[in-house]
């Protein structure tokens, strides 16, 4: 039988966003004794629409923001970045 030359949808596809995101530039702060990985997000990558949890306003596309998870979490790492939240830049700086 001839090989395919098309690429295969692969098992790992889902680890894709995490290797994205990990591979961007980031930072880990600390705040009420969690550490939390920190990764900005450029106006020309905001593509879709958010609910900021600390202002419960939007972050609309095109809006500079940040993406925060734990850092920290005891469940792993693919689940703490399952479970991260986009806020507005100045919404995180201040909570």
């Amino acid at each position: 039988m001839p090989r395919s030359h098309r690429r295969r949808r692969d098992s790992t596809a889902g680890d894709a966003s995490f290797e994205r995101l990990l591979a961007g530039w980031k930072r880990t702060e600390v705040r009420h004794g969690r550490e939390w990985t920190v990764q900005p997000v450029s106006a020309s990558q905001a593509l879709k629409s958010y609910t900021c949890p600390g202002c419960a306003g939007e972050v609309s596309p095109g809006t500079a923001h940040v993406v925060v998870w734990r850092a920290d979490g005891i469940l792993g790492d693919a689940a703490d970045l399952a479970a991260r939240r986009h806020w507005h830049t100045g919404c995180w700086g201040r909570g």
